[in-house]
């Protein structure tokens, strides 16, 4: 939890403070979602998809054999872009490339570095995104709500002191500015994979937090 020390206002007229408030807890993810898929390239179009295609079917049997279900397996990306080079100040057609992207919800958050490997195993060589998120953020942010709260009636108990005001101590207004999600490191994003050593996955921390405006009456 942390607080800020933004400005406050007093309105006279109304016996009104007006002061804001941030609360924040922390959250260890429990489910990750994974961006991952195959690359190809050939001087025939039709050849580079047809590769494509072998591969892909075998990467997505390859993570349904390790229990990841099929609603959890969906295409982001499906593209196919002609390759060119410039040779003698002219652009030559190399070939084509075939990029079809995976989005894949890990929810054994531990098994994420195995899914990637898998997956790598299967002919998969690209990663573009590893996220980690919290599968229930509500609770969190509710927590972090009742921080905000608790933060704004602290500061407002603490002008009414100076003031020398008796403080409401119970707002008469509150409203919700903002709320943030900070997820987990992202520790390949753009990374084009080959086989080799197990994928070390660190899964940190998740921020949550929220952001409250809170007004009070107060009497001299």
């Amino acid at each position: 939890m942390y607080y800020n020390r933004p400005e406050y206002t007093t309105d006279h007229m109304s016996s009104l403070i007006r002061v804001t408030g941030e609360g924040s807890v922390f959250a260890v993810p429990d489910q990750a979602k994974l961006s991952l898929g195959v690359i190809t390239e050939n001087k025939d179009v039709n050849t580079a998809q047809r590769q494509n295609n072998e591969i892909m079917r075998n990467v997505i049997q390859g993570l349904l054999t390790m229990g990841i279900q099929n609603k959890d397996i969906q295409t982001s990306l499906y593209r196919i872009e002609p390759q060119y080079v410039y040779e003698n100040g002219q652009q030559n057609l190399k070939g084509y490339q075939v990029n079809h992207q995976l989005q894949i919800t890990v929810e054994d958050v531990g098994g994420t570095g195995a899914v990637i490997d898998r997956a790598v195993s299967q002919g998969a060589n690209s990663v573009s995104s590893i996220q980690f998120t919290v599968s229930s953020p509500d609770a969190f942010y509710n927590r972090a709500l009742s921080l905000a709260v608790n933060s704004a009636q602290q500061k407002a108990m603490a002008i009414s002191r100076d003031l020398g005001v008796t403080l409401n101590r119970f707002p008469v207004k509150v409203t919700e500015l903002s709320k943030g999600f900070q997820p987990g490191p992202v520790p390949y994003q753009g990374a084009v994979l080959s086989q080799g050593s197990p994928v070390p996955v660190q899964t940190g921390e998740n921020e949550i937090t929220a952001r409250i405006e809170a007004e009070f009456f107060y009497t001299p």
